[in-house]
């Protein structure tokens, strides 16, 4: 049973077919970065209160590196989501929407690639 009017027909309205998946991929973003924080929290102590040594020896830890790795990746797609869809909410007109989300993704990629290598970094010094 097909529930669209005939003028939206017509007129080629109706579902984009994109949301749901958009939707569903930024609440599985949000449920990883619960526990990921747990190494971001941990990670944010030690540059506190440890000395500098002592949190490069934290982090030089396959599952700590990979922990955070992980938590800068989902963070970043996670925030790329969420300005995405305000862009959509609030940018009228076609050429700067599509504009403005090319370059937040751009940047939130080159942010996480940043980070993801000042890990590996750490991660190869002696």
């Amino acid at each position: 049973m097909n529930m669209r009017s005939p003028l939206s027909k017509a007129r080629g309205l109706g579902s984009a077919k994109s949301g749901t998946g958009h939707w569903w991929l930024q609440r599985v973003s949000a449920v990883l970065l619960i526990p990921l924080s747990y190494w971001l929290v941990t990670l944010m102590r030690l540059c506190q209160h440890a000395p500098y040594e002592q949190t490069v020896v934290w982090l030089k830890s396959p599952v700590n590196s990979t922990a955070i790795s992980a938590w800068v990746m989902v963070a970043f797609y996670h925030a790329a989501m969420g300005l995405q869809v305000v862009i959509e909410d609030y940018v009228s007109h076609e050429g700067r929407k599509i504009i403005l989300i090319w370059l937040v993704n751009a940047v939130f990629f080159m942010l996480a690639l940043s980070a993801v290598l000042s890990i590996i970094r750490i991660l190869l010094a002696g």
